[in-house]
């Protein structure tokens, strides 16, 4: 009879255990008197803060139907990662004097290894706040809340779920590092005011991929501090498009070092990509590594502006049809020229015919098939 080594039985039983993964601790807002149809700030705030004290990773559960929330600060650090699932929709207060003053509407600060996701929407019910909205004209202005504010997240995700009429921003990225967008959509009209989708700054490693951002403003803006941000497999429009800035209106602003937008198509957008200043401060800050691939453009105006000093920037394989007579306009400071620039296969008409370039104090490098420079 065949005798098991009481090692290889040992073995054995250490793969299973080493196998065996831990499900995270579920926290159901339904157990914290979260209802549909009815409010679940309370709800939310005391579930987060049983998960946020769990020692092992936990998940809140937020499911299908409609719930009403009003301001939250969800914030660590917390002993383990900590995953929200939403699956319903959740509705701000349409009214901005129920937001309180607050900068955003659902905040999460201080967290490592945070997870939001689900097929869920956070509608920020924004009309009424359009309507009131008097950025344009004045400066002093109040600014309407934001959807979301993801603040300080290091190893964080966002996977999935939807970020609906925003009354300004959706997103706001602070001081993140390793952050994820993934399969994220953004629905608001082109009406709506100053309503960016994913604003970055400060921020390193954040990376979109898969999203469908369709707003008033820029899909994506890039403010100063951003390193290595990447936008992939995206779809932009309606809006702005994808922007760099606006930069330059602070003093002592940090560099923006390392952005890639590839494979992304933009639609109806009054811009492509861009990289832009506030008025007078042309060259007060430094834009380097910038690198546009393999984008489609679909009656795009302005489709790759800039008003400051970059260098090392390259547009690649960019094609489709133009709004505008000029499909490339490059326009740098006198005081600093643009270095490094390169034009590769640019494939835009207007109205049938080849888009024009409009350059100053630039002289790009061009590979293959790009639009020549006019003055």
């Amino acid at each position: 009879m065949y005798m098991q080594s009481p090692f290889a039985r040992c073995a054995f039983l250490l793969f299973l255990v080493s196998a065996t993964v831990a499900q995270p601790k579920s926290f159901d807002i339904a157990n914290f008197g979260g209802k549909p149809d009815g409010d679940i700030t309370e709800a939310i705030t005391n579930a987060w803060k049983e998960a946020c004290a769990s020692v092992t990773p936990s998940k809140i559960t937020i499911p299908k139907g409609n719930f009403k929330l009003g301001v939250v600060d969800l914030k660590g650090p917390c002993k383990a990662p900590i995953e929200i699932q939403v699956d319903g929709t959740i509705l701000a207060p349409p009214d901005i004097a129920l937001m309180k003053g607050a900068y955003q509407w659902v905040k999460f600060q201080y967290l490592n290894g945070f997870t939001l996701s689900g097929t869920g929407t956070f509608d920020g019910q924004g009309p009424i706040a359009w309507k009131q909205n008097d950025c344009a004209q004045n400066k002093n202005c109040k600014m309407p809340t934001m959807n979301f504010g993801f603040n300080f997240l290091n190893n964080s995700i966002v996977l999935g779920v939807t970020s609906k009429d925003s009354k300004n921003f959706h997103v706001n990225v602070l001081g993140c590092n390793n952050f994820t967008f993934d399969g994220f959509k953004i629905i608001a009209p082109p009406e709506s005011p100053n309503t960016d989708g994913i604003h970055i700054g400060r921020s390193t490693e954040v990376h979109i991929k898969n999203a469908k951002i369709g707003t008033g403003d820029d899909c994506v803006s890039l403010g100063d501090g951003s390193k290595n941000v990447s936008v992939e497999n995206t779809e932009c429009g309606p809006g702005h498009g994808i922007s760099v800035g606006s930069l330059g209106r602070y003093d002592k602003e940090d560099p923006v070092e390392g952005f890639t937008v590839k494979n992304c198509t933009l639609t109806n957008t009054d811009n492509g990509v861009r990289i832009k200043t506030w008025p007078g401060t042309p060259g007060a800050i430094t834009v380097t590594d910038m690198h546009f691939e393999d984008i489609v453009m679909n009656n795009v105006s302005n489709p790759t502006p800039s008003k400051i000093k970059i260098s090392k920037v390259t547009f690649k394989n960019i094609r489709g049809t133009s709004a505008t007579p000029e499909g490339v306009v490059l326009i740098c400071s006198s005081g600093v020229p643009c270095e490094g620039v390169e034009l590769s296969d640019i494939k835009l008409t207007f109205n049938g015919a080849e888009a024009k370039a409009k350059c100053a104090n630039v002289k790009p490098l061009i590979q293959g098939a790009a639009p020549a420079c006019a003055a």
